[in-house]
């Protein structure tokens, strides 16, 4: 099997970002930026109306569908923060919810100042259980988020709800004392926590302002139409189910940019989320990213195929780490095995991946993924290298887990396209 790499630099998009393409509603680690997906599914000439995305994220994948006239597009994801971004940014709000939702806002507003003004209003207020709360937030901020999140709680329509929750989501990150450009949460030091005063019901209503008025010129313009012609994005909790239900759906095309390793080890999306997750009252925030791919150890590493050779040269500097890394694979061949299986007759599957370092042996994801199809019903088509120089990812890590030896991360990222060959 032939899975050689072809340099691409149409895919490079050197000097763009994401906020280029597309107003972003919330932050959320190592995005695919949608003029990849956008491109690809145009130079494939992807024919149908239907889309996976099996690890959807904040939901880059469907703006390519949108994009490419796609109507029905489904997404899974474990995240619950994930699901809430996607939903938020790909529910089509009616004419009357628009209208609706400015006198939701005014009333959230004064209950808000309302509860505000009495400190014994706010003390009766129930609190989240957050891990280590005084560690990642002042008292006062604690008590104004609690202020905030009663009163959107009140709010009855769930379409508007989501709005003003995940404007909340982004309000707990910029109040706490994490450090706001780093993916893992990091405490800001000593001397900006003692300098930091956030005004927590400005920022949460300015948040809010943005979001709105981003969906509602960019967003919601591409979720209109008449009848069969409207698209519908239908946004998942979970994994996607090894066996199909009974909707048996099968999909026209596959866009998806799956983790490049466990949460471990690279980006940490439950840790990132794990502040907003238990504000938001999800139990279980901090095991999510034991739940994700990779999350639970395999007892012997994998002995065969492609991969196989460099877990073993891993496994010659640390057996515990190859297991590690062997479990990410075996999470990742049972999850291809499941999404080829979704997929009709000539349809497309495009993963766009990075290849990680551990151990200084660098894994070739790209072509472990297209071996996989292969086994499962699919031909290889291509897989275009690209630059990697457009997305927010650590810049530096310590492959040997050595005190102050790093070395550089993913410099180039994979797009891997298949075809279903087989019913």
């Amino acid at each position: 099997m032939d899975f050689t790499r072809k340099r691409s630099e149409k895919y490079d998009y050197a000097g763009q970002s994401y906020s280029d393409a597309v107003p972003n509603l919330h932050r959320y680690p190592a995005t695919m930026i949608p003029q990849i997906g956008v491109d690809v599914l145009k130079e494939f000439g992807v024919a149908g109306d239907s889309l996976l995305d099996p690890y959807c994220g904040s939901g880059s994948s469907f703006l390519c569908g949108l994009k490419h006239g796609m109507k029905r597009m489904t997404g899974f994801d474990i995240n619950p923060l994930a699901v809430l971004i996607s939903k938020v940014r790909f529910t089509r709000l009616s004419a009357e919810e628009v209208k609706e939702m400015s006198a939701a806002r005014r009333t959230l507003r004064n209950d808000v100042f309302d509860l505000l003004k009495d400190e014994a209003n706010m003390a009766s207020l129930p609190m989240p259980h957050v891990t280590n709360m005084s560690f990642w937030f002042s008292e006062r901020v604690a008590a104004h988020l609690a202020v905030i999140k009663a009163c959107i709680d009140r709010v009855p329509n769930s379409n508007l709800r989501n709005f003003f929750l995940l404007a909340f989501s982004e309000t707990v990150r910029d109040c706490s004392y994490a450090r706001t450009n780093e993916f893992k949460l990091v405490r800001m030091k000593p001397d900006e926590v003692l300098k930091f005063n956030p005004d927590v019901a400005g920022v949460f209503f300015d948040h809010f302002d943005r979001m709105f008025a981003y969906y509602m010129g960019y967003y919601l313009p591409k979720l209109t139409g008449d009848g069969d012609s409207r698209p519908q994005v239908d946004i998942r909790s979970g994994a996607l189910p090894d066996q199909q239900d009974q909707r048996g759906e099968i999909y026209d095309a596959v866009l998806t940019s799956p983790p490049y390793g466990d949460s471990g080890t690279t980006v940490a999306y439950g840790q990132f989320s794990a502040l907003s997750n238990e504000w938001l009252g999800i139990s279980g925030a901090r095991r999510i990213d034991s739940m994700l791919m990779g999350g639970r150890m395999v007892k012997e590493n994998i002995r065969s195929g492609l991969i196989a050779p460099y877990i073993a040269e891993i496994e010659k500097a640390d057996a515990k780490r190859s297991l590690e890394v062997s479990s990410f694979y075996a999470d990742l061949e049972r999850s291809i095995k499941t999404v080829a299986g979704r997929v009709r007759k000539s349809g497309f599957i495009i993963y766009v991946v990075g290849n990680r370092t551990v151990k200084n042996v660098c894994l070739p994801t790209d072509m472990f993924i297209a071996e996989k199809f292969e086994e499962n019903g699919c031909r290889h088509v291509v897989t275009y290298e690209r630059a990697l120089s457009n997305k927010a990812m650590p810049s530096r890590n310590s492959p040997t887990n050595e005190p102050g030896r790093t070395a550089g991360t993913m410099l180039y990222e994979y797009i891997v396209v298949c075809e279903k060959t087989a019913d």
